[in-house]
């Protein structure tokens, strides 16, 4: 009978584990489905492209509000019950983009997106982290590295055949992932819950400052946090510049204005960057982060020397490049999060690490459109690059002193 059940607990625990890593996986797909639909915004609306880049950036603003306040609240509410509120909101902001009839919508919109990601995606970590067996979260980190960079491809690749082949090209594929969301929405509600302790406590009426969502890096973790973040800022810049910025980039020096080329050259960076956190070796976390960030200095000049050439060739080069050294970055950076992490503030100091990825994501890529108006894309592609070198060398080295200093 104990045999009967513990077999049937690990099985639960198993399908949990396939449910929160498929959360992941749909709510990162969700960030990128806008990416190939910029150019006909632009169009249909009339933006600048300034105003798309912003309307790009208004989703990282969604996701810094969000873990700036809502954090670390699953490891006080529990995991369930806050991702199907993520998916309820990731809902809500599908159905103002698929109701847009104005600009101002698709801020809304995109910041709602934001809300609802910045949460969950702090929230499915910390659950796979918890749901899978291996002690050191090495496979944990693999496996939320992966779905995480698979969900982005697959967001961006299906948006953009969706959006050239199938009827209504900025409606259709919102319609898709409201039913993607349903049904995920249906596997999430009968996961396993892993913090239901805490949850119950909650119940009971526990103090208000207990569940105070809050970002949480203990001080005495605040110099071991320090290479990962940087880390995660550097590989989420170069990720921020394709998925806001290369839809334009293709339109404009390689004439490839279709959705369908958008959905798939950056279908490419994230497929790559899957395939290597599958495939590569299981290496230690200071090595994955180390390899990524000195890959990102030669795949920066082959993405300027592809722009400089007008050559889809070495853009498509430059993109696997990139894909496996982000994919390294943020590999590395996650597992370093996930070994540091105290078990009782998993998800508040991931949504501290997530912070850092946010803001990576967006703040240079602004930078960019605003120098482009002043210096033209190509100079400013040139600004961005130097500064990403910059970040990944300042990373290293203090990778190297912390090391040294253990």
């Amino acid at each position: 009978m104990l045999m009967r059940l513990h077999y049937r607990a690990t099985l639960e625990r198993r399908a949990s584990l396939v449910v929160a890593a498929a959360l992941l996986g749909v709510l990162y797909a969700g960030s990128t489905l806008v990416t190939p639909l910029y150019p006909l915004y632009q169009r249909a609306f009339g933006l600048a492209d300034l105003t798309a880049t912003l309307i790009y950036a208004t989703y990282v603003i969604g996701n810094l509000g969000a873990l700036l306040f809502f954090g670390g609240v699953s490891d006080q509410v529990g995991r369930r019950r806050v991702s199907l509120a993520v998916l309820a909101m990731a809902g809500l902001s599908t159905v103002l983009f698929l109701c847009a009839v104005d600009p101002v919508l698709l801020f809304v919109a995109r910041a709602a997106s934001g809300l609802g990601i910045g949460v969950g995606a702090a929230t499915a970590t910390a659950w796979i982290a918890e749901l899978h067996p291996s002690a050191d979260k090495a496979g944990a980190s693999r496996l939320a590295a992966a779905v995480n960079l698979a969900g982005l491809a697959a967001g961006v690749l299906i948006s953009g055949l969706l959006a050239r082949f199938a009827p209504w090209p900025l409606h259709t594929v919102f319609v898709v992932y409201l039913l993607a969301l349903a049904g995920m929405g249906v596997w999430v509600a009968h996961a396993c819950e892993t913090v239901q302790r805490k949850h119950e406590c909650a119940l009971q009426g526990a103090s208000p400052a207990a569940l105070k969502p809050r970002i949480a890096v203990p001080r005495a973790l605040w110099g071991a946090f320090v290479a990962p973040a940087v880390t995660a800022f550097a590989t989420f810049a170069l990720l921020g510049f394709y998925a806001a910025l290369l839809p334009n980039l293709l339109a404009r020096d390689l004439h490839l204005g279709s959705p369908a080329w958008s959905g798939l050259v950056v279908a490419e960076l994230f497929a790559a960057g899957a395939l290597t956190v599958v495939l590569a070796p299981r290496f230690a976390a200071h090595v994955a982060m180390s390899a990524g960030l000195w890959l990102l200095l030669p795949s920066l000049a082959m993405l300027l020397w592809a722009q400089a050439a007008a050559s889809l060739a070495l853009l498509v080069a430059a993109t696997v490049l990139c894909g496996v050294a982000t994919a390294l970055g943020f590999r590395g950076s996650l597992q370093q999060a996930n070994l540091i992490a105290p078990a009782s503030q998993r998800a508040g100091l991931l949504a501290a690490w997530l912070l850092c990825c946010y803001s990576g994501n967006a703040l240079p890529v602004v930078c960019i459109s605003l120098f482009a108006r002043r210096i033209g894309p190509l100079w400013a592609n040139v600004a961005f690059a130097a500064f990403a070198a910059v970040l990944a060398l300042a990373a290293l080295a203090v990778g190297a002193r912390q090391r040294r200093s253990r």
